[in-house]
């Protein structure tokens, strides 16, 4: 069975990806395992297992931000697995020097004190200014999200952050269909152009958000859907999507709208 995987941000669990879920569900299926703690390497190893026992040999995995850097970790366990790959305010890099030791103050920070600053410390570069300023409820929706976290969680994932591996160099083998995708207000990985890229394939699909910061798809779940629409059938060897399933039982259910294919545009964005 082949499907998609969402692979949720870092200090979130799965929730953050409720809306997106709900669009792709009965389209196609999901999954969004919650590995919120783990090591990279241990969270790999619960997004495979989860995928076995759901049935699903082959996905599209969809990475956010720290999702990215799972990508490439489970591309290193289990290429075979992959479909395709989409790239949502990522890098492959690893973390500079100081980008390391502010991981570790944060997270000696977050084990004297919880996680009550966390909101005020990471969503100015985590939300867009646009949104900040106009959408309250999405910034309600964020906070909300990281409160949620256990200060042991977060302590151990910022600890695989700092840590992790430069993926760079795994990119030239990664020759599987890639879709990146960026907001234009992202401030932590500014857009590039596709050229700029040194990606899973030559010119990877690019496709960019007006106003959203380092989350564009959360932030516009339908208008995200669409570019990976048209990337689908790429990665599914040419066949379509299948048909939507019905709102619900009982008369007057009607399909969902499946966006019509066409082709990502906007600038290609690499962090």
């Amino acid at each position: 069975m082949r499907g998609v995987v969402f692979l949720h941000a870092f200090p979130y669990n799965p929730r953050m990806w409720e809306e997106e879920m709900g669009y792709f569900r009965g389209r196609l299926p999901v999954l969004a395992p919650h590995y919120l703690g783990l090591s990279l390497s241990q969270a790999a190893d619960k997004v495979l297992g989860e995928m076995d026992e759901a049935g699903l040999e082959e996905a599209v995995f969809v990475g956010l931000s720290m999702g990215g850097y799972l990508i490439f970790e489970l591309w290193r366990r289990a290429p075979e697995r992959f479909l395709g790959l989409v790239l949502a305010d990522t890098r492959a890099g690893a973390d500079t020097e100081e980008g390391r030791k502010n991981r570790h103050a944060l997270k000696e920070r977050v084990l004297a004190e919880g996680v009550g600053f966390l909101p005020e410390a990471l969503l100015p570069s985590h939300l867009g200014k646009t949104t900040r300023e106009e959408k309250p409820e999405v910034v309600a929706r964020a906070k909300a999200l990281i409160l949620e976290a256990s200060p042991e969680a977060v302590a151990h994932s910022l600890l695989a952050l700092a840590e992790r591996p430069d993926s760079t160099p795994l990119l030239p083998g990664m020759r599987r269909p890639a879709l990146v995708l960026v907001g234009e207000e992202d401030t932590l990985t500014p857009r590039r152009r596709p050229s700029e890229w040194p990606g899973p394939c030559p010119t990877p699909a690019c496709s960019s958000f007006p106003r959203p910061g380092t989350w564009p798809t959360w932030k516009t779940p339908r208008p995200s859907a669409r570019p990976f629409w048209a990337f689908w059938p790429r990665c599914s060897k040419g066949e379509r999507p299948p048909r939507p399933a019905t709102r619900g039982p009982g008369r007057g259910s009607r399909p969902l709208p499946l966006p019509p294919p066409q082709s990502p545009q906007g600038s290609c964005g690499r962090g």
